[in-house]
């Protein structure tokens, strides 16, 4: 998955696949998590976004199925 660095103050990276509908996200502090079934349009919204903090918050986080990226390499 290519991950495209963010001007954010929450995110640090953005990866997505649209193949298999993954969202990455690489958070400030560190942790990584990945989201399912996210939908293209929000991926490209997201990057679009003039903060991508707010959209986060607003239309993914609680939106969509969420784990921690380590949990799925264990």
């Amino acid at each position: 998955m290519h991950r495209l660095a963010v001007d954010s103050t929450t995110l640090a990276w953005v990866g997505y696949s649209p193949d298999h509908g993954v969202l990455e996200l690489g958070f400030r502090t560190g942790k990584v998590y990945a989201y399912f079934e996210v939908p293209l349009q929000t991926y490209r919204e997201l990057l679009l976004a003039e903060s991508k903090g707010r959209y986060f918050n607003r239309h993914i986080r609680n939106h969509f199925r969420v784990q921690p990226v380590h949990a799925l390499m264990a």
